[in-house]
Formats: C-alpha cells, sequence, structure tokens
C-alpha cells in the first residue's frame, strides 16, 4: 500500500486536488488497463521535456519562437504584458487582440519574496525599441496593480505608451451586488459613448 499512499501524495499536489479526490484518481488508475497509466506517464514526461519558455515572449511552447510570435498577422509594436501562460490563452480566446504577448511569470509579491528579478523584466525591456504600446493585463489585485505600476514607471521613461486594461463591473453583474472597488474602477475608467 505504499505505492498507492505515495501516488495519492503525489497526485493530492496538483491545485484543487484534495487527498479524497487524489484517492478517487489512484483508485480509478489501478482499475484502468496499463496502457492508460503508461500513456499518462509519457504526457507528463513529454510535457516536462518538450515544453520551454519561447526566446522572445517568455510564454511556454513546443518551438522557439513559439506559434504566436512568429505570426506574421499579429502586430509587433504592440505587446500585451500578463502574469501567466493561462492569460495568453485567455486573451487570445476573446479574438479581439492581435498584438503580440508577454509573459512575466508571476507578479511582485514581497511577502512571497517575489521581485523584479524573479520576473521576466529584463526580457520586457528588451523588447520595448520599435513598440509603440503595451497593454498591462496584470490581475485586478493588489500584486496585479503593484506590478502594473513598477512595468509602467520601467517603461515610460522609455517613450512607449503604456496602458492598463480597464477594470470594473463584469458583464452580467447587477449594480447592487457589485463590490465597492469594481464599481469605483468602472467609474474611473469610463469612456464616452
Amino acid at each position: 500500500m505504499d505505492a498507492l499512499r505515495r501516488a495519492v501524495q503525489q497526485l493530492a499536489r496538483f491545485p484543487g486536488v484534495g487527498e479524497k479526490t487524489a484517492q478517487r484518481y489512484a483508485y480509478w488508475l489501478l482499475r484502468q488497463p496499463p496502457e492508460v497509466a503508461d500513456a499518462l506517464a509519457d504526457a507528463i514526461r513529454e510535457l516536462r521535456e518538450g515544453i520551454r519558455e519561447c526566446e522572445r515572449c517568455c510564454d511556454l511552447t513546443d518551438i522557439s519562437p513559439c506559434r504566436r510570435c512568429a505570426d506574421v498577422r499579429r502586430d509587433p509594436h504592440v505587446i500585451c504584458v500578463v502574469e501567466r501562460p493561462q492569460d495568453v490563452v485567455a486573451i487570445d480566446a476573446a479574438g479581439e487582440f492581435r498584438g503580440v504577448f508577454h509573459v512575466l511569470h508571476g507578479a511582485l509579491s514581497p511577502l512571497d519574496a517575489v521581485g523584479p528579478a524573479q520576473l521576466r523584466m529584463r526580457e520586457l525591456v528588451a523588447r520595448v525599441p520599435g513598440v509603440t504600446e503595451v497593454i498591462l493585463a496584470t490581475d485586478p489585485d493588489v500584486e496585479g496593480d503593484t506590478t502594473a505600476l513598477y512595468v509602467a514607471n520601467l517603461l515610460k521613461p522609455l517613450g512607449v505608451r503604456v496602458t492598463r486594461l480597464a477594470h470594473g463591473v463584469s458583464v452580467g453583474t447587477a449594480i447592487e451586488y457589485a463590490d465597492r472597488v469594481s464599481l469605483a474602477r468602472a467609474l474611473e475608467g469610463r469612456r464616452e459613448l
């Protein structure tokens, strides 16, 4: 049973997976044909061995430059800065952004010992010559706002236009249920119709 216990411990390391869910996963794997576990182990191994950061945007990719950076239909003069690779996927799925991305791989968080040196700041600064706009799409929380302010202060002296994604009330949210910060930001970020 040591093998089962070790499997449960490892599966419980996944975000959002507790011990009970990890246990269900382990028992499910035991009920599957051996090739299912082999395929899963191979996929995890390939993930670790085959994925790396893009030399330009720092997104995760299997080729470098990545497909987005190599796409000639994208505007290389507009960079959208995000915290995580998942954010690239979300923004791209919206279908509105036609520029390129830059992934910081985190946000400034002094309490977690994450400073500018732990993020892909140098790589971002190196990309700025020739860029007309940098859109800061960090999370609308303390760490994301701090990171956006830091990046803006870092890039503005370089003569590039720095903008921030608008924050406010989500579509489908009744005003009465919106929190105070979201309402304040929605009012600040209002635009003319």
